[in-house]
C-alpha cells in the first residue's frame, strides 16, 4: 500500500460501503500542540479510470498537512474502499461523497477534485452548498459536455457488451502494460513523468477484489454527463486549473464551461505540456496554484482571470 509519511488509513460507513480515507495523524505533521489545534479542511477528491485512488493526490497533499486537516478517500469501488458488485451510477457518487463530507466535517470545507469526480462535485455544491466553502478542480469536465457525448465512443460501446466487458478489464486495463500504456499515451503528456511507482499504485487499485465493477461503469459512460446543463447554478467560489494536452476533454471545453458562470468560477489557469492529472504530473506546480487560490477564494469576487 502507498501511503503518504505521517499519514493513516481511517473509514467511514456510508449507505453503501465503506470509505476508506488518509489522514495526517503523527509525526511530522502533528505534536501534542497542533493536534488539538482547529484547523480548516482540505479534502481531496481522485478521479476515475483503471486503477485509480487516493493515491492520485498524494504528491500535493502532504504540502498541506502542517496547516490543514487533510482528507484523501478512496472513493466507492476505487481504492481500498468497498468494491459493491454493482452498476454505479452518478447518484451513488453524489451520495457517498455527500455521506462522507457529512461524516468527517463539522463545517463548509474546500474540496479539491480532479475530472469526472470534480464535475460530481460541482453537482453536489449546488445542491448542497452549505457542505462547500471553496473548490479547486483539475479538469472538470462531465464527458458528454456540450454534447460531446464519451459513452457513443467506439471503446465504450464494446466495453457495453456482457463478457467481454471483463475480458478487456482482465486482459487490457488491470495488467501492467494495460495501466502503463493508458498512463503514457492517455493520461500524461509527458510519458517519461510516469515512474514505478505510480504504475505499481495503480496496478494495486485495479487487482481490488471487484475493482471491474466501478471501473467499467465509467468505461461505458455509465457516469457521464453534460456539466455545462448544471454549471450556471453554481455558486461557490470556484478555481479550474486544466491541462492543455488532456485527451478526453480539451482546454475549449474547459474555457467554454468557466465562461458560462464567472461570478462562481473565479479563476481558470491552463498547463502548457501537462495532460489528464496535473497533480501527479507536475505535482509541485499544482500545489503552488492551491496555495495561490485558497485565499484568493476567500476575497470578493473578481473577474475570471486566465
Amino acid at each position: 500500500m502507498f501511503q503518504a509519511l505521517g499519514f493513516e488509513q481511517r473509514s467511514v460507513i456510508t449507505s453503501l460501503g465503506r470509505v476508506v480515507y488518509y489522514t495526517a495523524v503523527g509525526s511530522p505533521w502533528q505534536d501534542e500542540m497542533t493536534a488539538s489545534q482547529d484547523k480548516d479542511t482540505l479534502v481531496f477528491l481522485h478521479g476515475f479510470g483503471g486503477g485509480s485512488s487516493a493515491y492520485e493526490w498524494s504528491k500535493v497533499y502532504p504540502a498541506f498537512a502542517a496547516e490543514y486537516r487533510i482528507l484523501a478517500p478512496d472513493l466507492l469501488g476505487w481504492g481500498f474502499s468497498s468494491h459493491p458488485a454493482r452498476s454505479y451510477t452518478i447518484e451513488d457518487y453524489l451520495t457517498t461523497i455527500r455521506e462522507f463530507l457529512q461524516q468527517t466535517c463539522n463545517r463548509a470545507v474546500t474540496v479539491i477534485a480532479s475530472s469526472l469526480t470534480a464535475a460530481f462535485t460541482i453537482r453536489l455544491a449546488i445542491a448542497s452548498p452549505e457542505l462547500f466553502k471553496s473548490l479547486i478542480l483539475t479538469t472538470p469536465a462531465g464527458l458528454a459536455d456540450f454534447g460531446q457525448d464519451y459513452s457513443r465512443s467506439l471503446f465504450a460501446q464494446l466495453v457495453a457488451i456482457p463478457i467481454l466487458d471483463r475480458v478487456i478489464y482482465s486482459t487490457g486495463i488491470a495488467t501492467e502494460a494495460g495501466i502503463r500504456n493508458f498512463l503514457e499515451q492517455r493520461q500524461f503528456a509527458n510519458p517519461n513523468r510516469v515512474y514505478e511507482e505510480i504504475l505499481q499504485a495503480y496496478l494495486e487499485s485495479a487487482r481490488q477484489p471487484n475493482a471491474e465493477y466501478a471501473a467499467l461503469s465509467f468505461v461505458r459512460g455509465d457516469l457521464s454527463f453534460d456539466l455545462s446543463l448544471y454549471i450556471q447554478q453554481l455558486t461557490i467560489p470556484t478555481a479550474m486549473i486544466w491541462g492543455q494536452q488532456s485527451q478526453f476533454t480539451g482546454l475549449e471545453v474547459g474555457r467554454r464551461l468557466a465562461q458560462m458562470n464567472p461570478q462562481a468560477i473565479r479563476f481558470f489557469q491552463a498547463l502548457e505540456d501537462v495532460g489528464l492529472t496535473p497533480q501527479l504530473e507536475v505535482p509541485g506546480v499544482t500545489i503552488g496554484l492551491i496555495r495561490k487560490y485558497l485565499p484568493l477564494l476567500s476575497e470578493s469576487p473578481t473577474a475570471l482571470t486566465y
